[in-house]
């Protein structure tokens, strides 16, 4: 978002309104400071390293990443400011499907508690400006925290990374989760947008000419910024958010200490040790709410009501399995029960497989063309339905076992990429390994649902996590029921 031009810090009260306060600009990998009164410019001078006199322009300059502390400074010492160092564009609401594990969840706080900013008028788009980086083991999903602390800030973000397989990869990944175009710096192609991912080598040659253009830069593999060039990135822009990700803070030249200079400090170490066993897994989780049609959401909510009514007048408050099987022993001889039962597995099956959700299967499915992916459900129609709209081999109970054999064994050559399932595949069969798992109905038993992670999911052949979707239909009892099983199982 543009930074509207105007006052950005609190007056002093001795301040002659008609005066003009000083005023902040990005120029060439600096912020340059003109109309700065000589009775603030002692403290900000020793508050703020690097801050020089230009006599070019009668004025003060400092490298750009000083910016954060230039504002914070000026702040300290009350002066009002025109700022327009920043120039950001406009971006859509971003909104991420990944849901952070425990440890990853307390990785983003910790960075987010470093927030430089100071604007007490609440006048710019920019509301945060967290800076430090954050060392987590290799596969301990360092890229599902950056995006998640995107999302958090949602304003332009430029994104550091070494290698030209790493810029492909969270370019897929920023275009999966985000509905904007993701820019691209690297490969053979210079094309900037609000959100852009850059090699080092790109961002050390563009870094000056769009140093004013994002709020926040993410610097992969943080350590690479220790080289004698390419710290020169982070000194030339402007963003005051910084994010940096490794797994190796700590290098045997001792240039971590630039890194902390231009970066920001160590702000969150996770050691293996802490993530050994089910933590550390190769892979991350999504989950996408759809919504019910109209018309499956009125037939949805006229079955829940046929059964919570006959529950209330009943007095069965289905708080354990006991329960329910007291309503099914009462089908036997009530007609009232039965229908309550009946209307309870209606509503059950259009919250389990609705429209929406093979939609949402669709999409999913074409983003992850010729990677191996498994579809679970609850139950076997919806297994079916799966299997006739995509054309995908399906196993269930009813399967016989010489045709469950060849589908799998299909499967684990590479024939099928594709295969949908009912509970059969919990345990007690052979899975081929699969990068993507996607289930589109199950209960709460965190039981069931690390059987389905563990033993199929294993990282793709480019070293990347594989992927669980999770598609749960908003506003039922089923978001209820996810929720307490990723609780249990997080």
């Amino acid at each position: 978002m543009s930074l509207p031009p105007g006052t950005s810090v609190v007056r002093r009260p001795q301040d002659d309104p008609t005066d003009a306060p000083p005023a902040l600009r990005y120029e060439d990998g600096t912020v340059r400071i003109d109309g700065l009164e000589s009775d603030a410019l002692a403290a900000v001078r020793e508050s703020v390293p690097g801050l020089e006199a230009d006599p070019r322009t009668d004025g003060w300059r400092v490298p750009a990443f000083r910016y954060a502390a230039l504002r914070r400074a000026l702040e300290a010492e009350h002066v009002r400011i025109d700022d327009h160092v920043l120039d950001l564009e406009s971006l859509p609401a971003l909104e991420s499907a990944y849901e952070l594990r425990e440890y990853q969840q307390e990785a983003l706080e910790a960075w987010l508690e470093t927030d430089r900013w100071t604007d007490s008028t609440g006048s710019d788009s920019l509301a945060r400006a967290p800076a430090g980086v954050l060392e987590l083991p290799t596969g301990s999903g360092k890229t599902v925290i950056a995006i998640k602390a995107i999302e958090r800030l949602a304003v332009p973000t430029l994104v550091v990374v070494p290698t030209i397989d790493l810029l492909e990869q969270w370019h897929r990944e920023l275009e999966r989760e985000f509905d904007c175009e993701i820019g691209r710096f690297g490969g053979g192609e210079q094309r900037r947008e609000a959100i852009t991912v850059s090699t080092y080598d790109s961002a050390y040659l563009k870094a000056d000419a769009v140093g004013d253009r994002f709020g926040v830069v993410v610097f992969d593999e943080v350590h690479h910024l220790g080289g004698e060039g390419y710290r020169e990135i982070a000194r030339l822009l402007a963003a005051p958010a910084r994010l940096g990700l490794t797994a190796t803070f700590e290098r045997p030249d001792g240039a971590h200490d630039v890194i902390e200079d231009v970066v920001g400090p160590l702000v969150s170490r996770v050691d293996i040790d802490e993530l050994a066993g089910d933590h550390l897994a190769a892979y991350d989780l999504k989950r996408l709410e759809v919504t019910l049609t109209p018309a499956e959401r009125e037939e949805y909510e006229r079955n829940q009501r046929v059964f919570t009514d006959y529950l209330a007048r009943s007095n069965i408050q289905m708080r354990s399995g006991s329960d329910y099987q007291e309503l099914v022993k009462r089908s036997g001889n009530d007609p009232e029960a039965r229908n309550a039962l009946l209307a309870r597995q209606r509503a059950r099956e259009i919250m389990l497989g609705s429209e929406a959700k093979l939609e949402a299967l669709a999409d999913i499915l074409d983003d992850h063309r010729g990677e191996r992916t498994i579809v679970f459900t609850a139950h076997n129609d919806l297994a079916y339905d799966v299997s006739e709209r995509f054309l995908i081999p399906t196993v269930t109970h009813q399967t016989g076992a010489g045709e469950r054999r060849e589908i799998l064994e299909r499967f684990r050559e590479g024939t099928y990429t594709r295969i949908a399932t009912s509970n059969v595949l919990d345990e007690g069969v052979d899975v081929p390994d699969a990068s993507v798992a996607v289930v589109l109905s199950g209960s709460g038993s965190e039981r069931e649902f690390v059987q389905r992670l563990g033993r199929i999911l294993r990282p793709k052949k480019d070293g990347t996590r594989a992927i669980l979707y999770e598609v749960v239909s908003e506003n039922t009892g089923e978001k209820r029921v996810a929720e307490r099983r990723r609780d249990d199982s997080l």
